[in-house]
C-alpha cells in the first residue's frame, strides 16, 4: 500500500463534469479531490453491507402508540437483539404518535432483518435503517 497522497488523472463527457461541478458547489467540498474521495468511501461502505461486515446505524420508527400492544412489541424485540441494539431514544411527537431512533451495530445482515421485523411490525406507520461503516476498514 502506498502512503501519502496519490494523483491520478480521470477522463470525463464535459456534462458530466458539469453537472458533478454543481454538485460539488451545493454540497459545499472545496475541490473535487474532496468530492471524488467522498464518493469513494461511499461506494466503499455500501460493499461492506453486501459484504456482511459490521455495521452501525439507526433504525427510525413512527408509530401510533395507541394501537394495541405495540409498544410492548417493539420493546420486547429490542431485547431479543439486545447484542445489537446500543441505545434507544424515545420521542413523543403529538398525542398518538411517536418517533422512535434506535443505534445499532452489527452484521450487516443481522442489523437489515432487525430493522425489517422492527419496521415490519403491525402498527408502524413509517421505518428507515440509515447504515454506515464503522470506520475501522476506512483510511
Amino acid at each position: 500500500m502506498k502512503k501519502g497522497a496519490v494523483r491520478f488523472g480521470v477522463s470525463m463527457d464535459p456534462e458530466l463534469l458539469d453537472h458533478f461541478d454543481d454538485l460539488i458547489e451545493r454540497k459545499g467540498y472545496g475541490n473535487r479531490s474532496e468530492a471524488i474521495r467522498d464518493l469513494i468511501r461511499d461506494y466503499l461502505v455500501r460493499q461492506e453491507w453486501k459484504g456482511g461486515q459490521e455495521i452501525v446505524g439507526t433504525i427510525t420508527l413512527v408509530y401510533n402508540h395507541h394501537v394495541r400492544e405495540l409498544s410492548e412489541a417493539l420493546t420486547d424485540i429490542q431485547h431479543d437483539h439486545s447484542d445489537r441494539v446500543l441505545s434507544t431514544l424515545h420521542i413523543h411527537l403529538d398525542h398518538a404518535n411517536c418517533l422512535e431512533v434506535i443505534a445499532v451495530k452489527g452484521s450487516s445482515e443481522e442489523v437489515q432483518k432487525l430493522a425489517d421485523r422492527l419496521i415490519g411490525t403491525r402498527g408502524v406507520k413509517h421505518g428507515r435503517l440509515a447504515a454506515t461503516t464503522t470506520g475501522k476498514r476506512l483510511k
